[in-house]
């Protein structure tokens, strides 16, 4: 089964609440207050796994999640972190925003880590709370919560050559001699359904091949799975297209090579333009070679190189081999794709926003005040108090007064609303 693309959902843990607790011990009068802090929760991060070639691990499992954190509890003890959880990816694999469609990153190393999403950060237990002149806080701080995002990881094949051709040319069997790769051979078209990745050994170097999926004409559509396939060869340097030159199966050799370029170049121009070498394989079965490369010449204006094979008899393999080696020597090496990394949830903590919806009614909103309010229980008198501080010091009463507010307005904030003095 061909699984390049895949949408999952991912969730950092939430942070633990912070603890209301104060200290009792016989003997100890007025021990203040002791409750711990809540954990962090667990972060969401990708790892990049040169052992994985396929997404085929997400075709069932579709949600991650990383650990809550524990609360605080008394006497100052502060809960467990959550747990971060690791999503191993292949090497190549970008992955996107699936509501924005952008780019978050692309997995290009192998060991290469990426911070999808950080943890929810745990709330300050009432001790946090405590002040000269509020030595006895009864409330403490919820812990962040966090929530699901989906995420679109794509796979793109990260090989410096790639084996392209029309089905049942001879790719697979071809990559299977000169690479360690071990394919699934059979006589019959779409034998591959997903694209093969070996390393070629060339005396103390060594370059990456992908055999690609038969292409068909339409693929660029999407005819054959097609479209699909031609995303992986979009980081290759050389291009092996791949030719059935014995006539077995009545193709004509001039065709399949215009067909096959033609889909590569409605699919991707810069594909188009990369270097080839044609392969005419099954050398085994053809008795007129010098005929069929003079036809193909006389047809074909293109500069390409012509190296006749036989992945049976091995004729001519270590010839294209070395072949391959040199020309890769001259192209430039592939680069990931030049993104701005960013983690997937940017927690908003100072936006203020303050909204006029009738005389005398404002509404508050924004990431500050939520950020605040997770520390605020409002039907305690001392929380309220430590709230309408916090609104004086970090200026809100100011910016209040500048909207136009006066003594005695109403202020909607969330669920709540409530009468402000200043």
């Amino acid at each position: 089964m061909n699984l390049d693309k895949v949408t999952i959902t991912i969730k950092s843990g939430n942070g633990g609440s912070g603890k209301v607790s104060f200290h009792r011990e016989k003997y100890v009068e007025k021990g203040g207050p002791d409750g711990g802090d809540g954990g962090n929760g667990g972060s969401v991060y990708f790892v990049a796994d040169k052992s994985k070639n396929t997404l085929i691990d997400f075709q069932y499992e579709k949600r991650f999640e990383a650990e809550n954190g524990s609360g605080g509890m008394g006497k100052l003890q502060n809960g467990k972190n959550g747990k971060d959880i690791y999503i191993k990816v292949p090497c190549g694999t970008v992955i996107k925003d699936a509501e924005t469609n952008q780019i978050l990153i692309d997995m290009y190393e192998d060991g290469q880590t990426y911070l999808a999403l950080k943890g929810g950060r745990g709330g300050k237990g009432n001790n946090f709370f405590k002040t000269p002149t509020r030595q006895a806080p009864r409330f403490s701080q919820l812990g962040e919560t966090t929530k699901p995002y989906k995420v679109i990881l794509e796979l793109k094949t990260i090989a410096d050559v790639a084996l392209v051709g029309k089905p049942n040319v001879g790719k697979s069997t071809l990559l299977s001699v000169i690479s360690n790769a071990k394919p699934k051979i059979a006589d019959y078209e779409f034998t591959t359904l997903s694209p093969n990745l070996g390393v070629v050994k060339f005396y103390d170097d060594s370059f990456v091949v992908a055999d690609i999926p038969g292409l068909i004409d339409g693929a660029s559509e999407g005819a054959g799975l097609g479209h699909e396939f031609l995303a992986h060869i979009e980081r290759t340097r050389l291009v092996i297209h791949v030719i059935d030159a014995s006539g077995y199966y009545g193709n004509d050799i001039v065709d399949d090579y215009k067909v096959i370029n033609n889909e590569l170049k409605k699919y991707n121009k810069k594909l188009s333009k990369l270097p080839q070498i044609v392969v005419f394989t099954k050398l085994d079965l053809i008795d007129n070679v010098d005929e069929k490369i003079s036809y193909f010449k006389s047809k074909v204006k293109d500069k390409v190189d012509i190296i006749p094979i036989s992945s049976i008899t091995r004729k001519n393999v270590d010839m294209l081999v070395k072949k391959i080696y040199e020309k890769l020597k001259t192209l430039p090496k592939s680069e990931p794709l030049p993104v701005e990394q960013t983690t997937l949830a940017k927690i908003d903590k100072t936006s203020v926003v303050i909204t006029k919806l009738e005389p005398h009614v404002y509404e508050l909103s924004g990431g500050y005040l939520e950020n605040l309010q997770r520390g605020i229980v409002f039907n305690d008198s001392q929380s309220l108090s430590y709230f309408q501080q916090r609104l004086e010091k970090d200026g809100i009463m100011e910016k209040l007064k500048q909207a136009g507010m006066q003594d005695g307005d109403t202020i909607v904030f969330g669920n709540l609303q409530f009468e402000i003095y200043f």
